[in-house]
């Protein structure tokens, strides 16, 4: 499986001073120093951690993918075709949430979504919905035109070492290989650490798993670049 790695929280922690350090630019070079296969940012309408400056400048600069996560909105998709990164992963947001809460409602806004996608598809953009492990979101996403989902994995990673984890693990499973059956490749994020994601290596396919908060959290206390390094190798 691939490594993706969600930088936002460096720029959280940017932000909660102001100025320029932690560098988001600095963060993303040491992640591909370490091994990791992209760098994602989530881009929010309220912009509260991530800058539209940082997604231009981890554009030009970075050498694996870059994965732009956004809201399907007008704005989003002006700068998505604008800067043209590798990757959009299409997510639901609202302001009042800490983090992202739940899955995109793809099923009941079809056409909405088969019109916001075309032109990021047109434009070379690989898009990658996140949805939920539900069966009606993932028919919908293959018929919306994406190339990818991305499993939600939150309810999974709240259930870890509960007496329903494995119902939310089976949920996942079964979602994957749906999604494969139908020509979409499946990625799979949030909520992912360093204890519990030894189990997505039993999901057939996954292709690359997007986690954030946990990595960031242990290089607090262990450095980036080992803290890259120890969930690759949990990955590998």
């Amino acid at each position: 499986m691939l490594l993706g790695v969600n930088i936002d929280h460096v720029a959280t922690l940017r932000n909660a001073r102001g100025g320029i350090e932690p560098s988001v630019l600095n963060a993303a070079l040491i992640c591909e120093k370490s091994g990791c296969h992209g760098i994602t940012t989530h881009l929010r309408e309220d912009r509260r951690h991530i800058k539209d400056e940082d997604v231009r400048t981890l554009s030009g600069i970075i050498k694996t993918r870059l994965n732009l996560e956004m809201a399907a909105t007008e704005e989003m998709q002006r700068i998505a075709l604008d800067i043209l990164p590798d990757c959009c992963c299409i997510v639901p947001e609202r302001r009042q949430e800490v983090t992202t809460e739940g899955g995109l409602e793809v099923a009941s806004r079809l056409n909405m979504m088969k019109k916001f996608i075309k032109p990021l598809s047109e434009a070379g953009i690989v898009v990658s919905l996140f949805i939920t492990p539900d069966h009606e979101q993932i028919e919908a996403a293959a018929e919306a035109g994406a190339k990818f989902v991305e499993l939600h994995t939150g309810a999974y990673s709240e259930a870890y070492g509960k007496k329903n984890e494995e119902y939310e693990f089976n949920r996942l499973c079964s979602a994957a290989k749906l999604a494969q059956s139908l020509g979409l490749k499946v990625n799979a994020g949030h909520g992912l650490n360093y204890e519990n994601v030894h189990r997505m290596h039993q999901i057939d396919g996954l292709v690359e798993l997007n986690i954030g908060h946990s990595i960031i959290s242990r290089a607090v206390f262990t450095g980036l670049e080992q803290a890259v390094k120890d969930m690759l190798s949990l990955i590998a």
